[in-house]
């Protein structure tokens, strides 16, 4: 059941940034998109933190925002390393992050070139 909860909330997060974005001038829209997640993020975060919610964390965090924008969940991750204190390891996941991800997309994008070259 917690899946199908989380599922439920992943596609109507998917749904409200489809919505969203396309109504924003690209890339403005996914700024947007990662800007609002995150921002919604930081309520929830605290909403949460602060009473017993069940299930309701995952369909909204997990689900709804990590559907609508996984930048959220990163920069969730980020404060919480902030919040333990743990400068260090928050910027470098934030460099690795960016880094590799970047690097990443770039290699798939090479390698199915190459593939259907």
């Amino acid at each position: 059941m917690t899946y199908l909860f989380i599922a439920l909330g992943g596609a109507l997060g998917a749904v409200l940034r489809f919505v969203i974005a396309s109504a924003v001038a690209f890339p403005m829209g996914t700024l947007l998109v990662n800007v609002l997640g995150s921002f919604i993020m930081g309520l929830a975060y605290v909403w949460f933190s602060t009473r017993a919610a069940g299930q309701w964390p995952l369909f909204v965090m997990t689900g709804v925002l990590g559907g609508f924008t996984t930048f959220s969940a990163f920069s969730l991750d980020v404060l919480r390393l902030v919040e333990a204190e743990k400068y260090m390891n928050a910027g470098g996941y934030v460099v690795a992050s960016v880094l590799f991800s970047l690097l990443a997309i770039f290699a798939g994008v090479y390698v199915m070139k190459a593939v259907y070259a």
